[in-house]
């Protein structure tokens, strides 16, 4: 067995290249193309992978006929080559906004009921202190989101965990909770009845959140709590758009957070049925990963998020008295 690696051993011979031809080969699986994209010819390439796992002193891709997946070892080495170059992006654009006056960038991602008013409303808010922080906005289910995170490809994340591994990984500080709905068209029949049995709701297609998305696995829940199978005649997407096209167009129901379809609830769009569904609302709330510290302008944001939830929370609170 090789020598185990020393840390200063490792920092005197990677090299960024290094890392780019492991990130490479490992999305193109392929060395022809990853010499193309990395403008060097075959052989010198083929000298430097092999260089490289010397120095690991192990196979960090396969030799197959027609493909070179990263060994089990070579997976673990690509995961670190992927978060240090996201990493060295995100520092080289830092870099530059700041060089040109500006002030600070955040890369920011929401679950869709987030991005419907808290988010943008806390964007609002920030740049009102900041008008020069630059944010980009990544909105994504949940699981998406958390795997963004963990790559270090965002900064904050707004959503909710998926799997109990990610509590060990991530700081979650709650907002507020996300109230369902079950929507159809305004020309559904089942507008016409004043009690909606669960065995009704199988009779008609559905639009549904993918598996493994948290909405699904708590619709999911409440398929089983009410004695009724999820209905096969479904259409499954992470798109609002699609969502909304397909409810528009046809007889279709769907289990959707109500923010997202406040608009369409006002103006008559959508009509909310009474649910037999159990559905308690599901709390979301703000992501980060442990022991690392934010930016000012990450700190800023969280702040105001949570100021935000704070204000939306009295107002309702007074809306009842």
């Amino acid at each position: 067995m090789p020598p185990d690696i020393t840390h200063a051993s490792f920092c005197n011979w990677i090299r960024y290249k290094h890392l780019v031809l492991i990130d490479t080969l490992a999305r193109t699986r392929n060395m022809h193309a990853t010499a193309t994209l990395m403008n060097l010819s075959q052989p010198a390439l083929s000298k430097m992978l092999r260089d490289l796992e010397q120095q690991f002193g192990f196979a960090l891709f396969e030799r197959l006929s027609r493909s070179m997946p990263p060994t089990e070892l070579g997976e673990y080495v690509v995961r670190y080559a992927q978060n240090a170059l996201a990493e060295s992006q995100q520092f080289v654009d830092q870099v530059n906004r700041l060089r040109n006056g500006g002030h600070g960038f955040l890369r920011v991602g929401g679950i869709f009921a987030s991005t419907a008013q808290v988010l943008p409303q806390a964007i609002a808010a920030i740049k009102a202190r900041s008008p020069l922080l630059s944010i980009e906005v990544i909105e994504q289910s949940s699981d998406h989101l958390l795997a963004m995170l963990e790559q270090n490809k965002l900064d904050i994340m707004i959503g909710r965990f998926t799997e109990a591994r990610f509590e060990q990984l991530f700081d979650f500080q709650p907002l507020e909770p996300e109230p369902f709905s079950l929507v159809v068209n305004s020309t559904h029949p089942l507008n016409l009845d004043t009690s909606i049995s669960p065995e009704s709701l199988s009779a008609w297609p559905w639009v549904l959140y993918p598996l493994g998305t948290p909405i699904r696995n708590r619709l999911e829940q409440a398929f089983k709590i009410v004695g009724i199978t999820t209905p096969s005649d479904s259409v499954e997407t992470i798109s609002m758009p699609v969502f909304l096209q397909l409810l528009q167009a046809a007889p279709m129901i769907a289990v959707l957070p109500r923010p997202m379809v406040a608009v369409q609830l006002a103006n008559g769009q959508l009509k909310e049925l009474p649910s037999p569904l159990p559905l308690p609302p599901l709390e979301y709330g703000v992501v980060t990963r442990k022991d690392e510290p934010l930016s000012a302008a990450g700190r800023l944001f969280v702040e105001v998020l949570i100021e935000g939830a704070r204000r939306r929370r009295e107002a309702l609170e007074g809306s009842d008295d």
